[in-house]
């Protein structure tokens, strides 16, 4: 039996011979391929008894993988059904996936190789085609919706992700329609227990106490709103997405919460009122842009009564150093616009915009643990899913969650809460504890 050296030598060296499938995978793998390989072609890589594994199933698919290269390629193969995924659900990958960011690196071969690499694919896989529908516009094509981060674009690209379909949202969320990181009190806790554990430890970061206004940005489902409204705190929530503001004011109803909730169909940037105790911005940040913190964080500012606190929750870079930037498969199928950040930018940002930041902290193990159970939630509906969104889009989501697990996991991203106060004019700030007040 040959060695993957002896293949490829012998490959290289003879210019009309071609490469199989999986031999070019296992030369960009450097012929260390953690899970099991098999192609339309009849090739196999890989351990023969790995339980975990990848099958390319049609000639489309090879077409995705060698004109997006990368995460793009991968996802468009695998949602339009032409990339299969093996040993795990499609509701939860997660296990295949970290495998291949634990174990999986790719390396360019030498240009003789990737010559005869060009040949053995064919050149009509390597002409762009059309990509499966659940993939948006690339960045460059997205101006028909407006510049980015304009009112218009930004209600385009929240209702791609959000207006999806309620009923979806429930099943993969649970009866707290909280679609942003929980905290958990115990490694065992619920995911209900640490979404309202979550509501919890804002409100109180908030220093909310009955009587009070909270101004909540970018509000979902209002869970936040509803939370405080039972506080007895005047409460408004805003949301660009249709769907999710009519969920909301079905469940304010329902609770008799009127007179204290109100969430609206509507851009954050139209609120008119001010003088609120506190503003609430729960996930929000990623799609505002990190060009627009600036008037961002100086609009949230203008909303709060001196003194008055502001909490920002939200997804950021392992550093300061990396593109903003989204990788093409969150831009394309989750995302659009999204832009990550490291904490620091955003407290520098924060303080800039004359916000004092009082304190911050890292909660990315907790997003992992609240992706986990929102896979979960997803393995269990999985058949209503299909059934009420597709299989593809089904999929999106599966992927999509189970490798930001990853991710979390891995620290290539993490979970910030920064919490700041507007001071008044002489550096006061309405008499703050000089410790935390809240419970961890």
């Amino acid at each position: 039996m040959t060695t993957f050296r002896e293949r490829v030598s012998d490959a290289t060296s003879n210019p009309d011979g071609k490469f199989s499938l999986a031999e070019i995978l296992e030369i960009f793998a450097a012929g260390r391929l953690p899970l099991r390989f098999t192609a339309y072609d009849g090739s196999s890589a890989g351990p023969d008894d790995a339980a975990l594994g990848l099958d390319l199933r049609t000639p489309r698919g090879t077409t995705y993988l060698a004109t997006a290269p990368g995460d793009l390629g991968l996802a468009r193969a695998y949602v339009s059904g032409d990339l299969e995924l093996r040993g795990v659900h499609p509701g939860d990958p997660h296990d295949l996936l970290a495998a291949l960011a634990q174990k999986l690196v790719f390396k360019r071969p030498p240009a003789r190789v990737l010559a005869n690499i060009v040949r053995s694919i064919g050149i009509e896989h390597l002409k762009p085609i059309a990509p499966p529908p659940q993939e948006a516009l690339p960045r460059w094509r997205r101006v028909a919706e407006g510049l980015r981060h304009s009112k218009t674009r930004d209600a385009e690209a929240i209702q791609h992700h959000y207006d999806v379909s309620n009923t979806f949202y429930e099943w993969v969320l649970g009866p707290s329609m909280t679609y942003t990181c929980a905290c958990y009190p115990h490694p065992d806790a619920s995911l209900e227990e640490a979404q309202e554990n979550k509501y919890r430890l804002v409100f109180e970061k908030l220093r909310l106490k009955p009587g009070d206004r909270l101004l909540d940005v970018g509000c979902g489902w209002g869970g936040m709103v509803r939370h405080a409204a039972r506080h007895g705190v005047k409460t408004t929530g805003v949301t660009l997405s249709k769907e999710q503001a009519a969920w909301a004011q079905r469940a304010i109803a329902d609770e008799g919460l009127e007179d204290l909730a109100e969430v609206r169909h509507s851009d954050y940037r139209d609120v008119r009122e001010s003088e609120f105790d506190a503003v609430s911005s729960i996930g929000l940040t990623e799609h505002i842009g990190v060009a627009n913190y600036p008037a961002y964080f100086g609009f949230l500012r203008s909303k709060l009564r001196a003194g008055g606190l502001l909490l920002n929750h939200c997804i950021t870079r392992h550093d300061n150093r990396h593109s903003a930037t989204a990788g093409g498969f969150i831009d394309r199928y989750v995302f659009p616009d999204g832009e990550l950040t490291g904490s620091g930018r955003i407290i520098t940002e924060m303080q800039n915009s004359r916000l004092e930041v009082i304190h911050e902290e890292n909660l990315r193990h907790h997003y992992a643990l609240t992706l986990r159970d929102w896979c979960r939630n997803l393995v269990e509906h999985w058949d209503e899913a299909v059934a009420e969104v597709g299989l593809p889009t089904a999929k999106v989501w599966g992927l999509y969650m189970a490798a930001s697990r990853v991710g979390f996991e891995q620290d290539s991203i993490q979970l910030h809460q920064v919490l700041a106060v507007k001071l008044d004019e002489r550096g006061g700030d309405g008499g703050l504890p000089l410790r935390p007040w809240w419970t961890a």
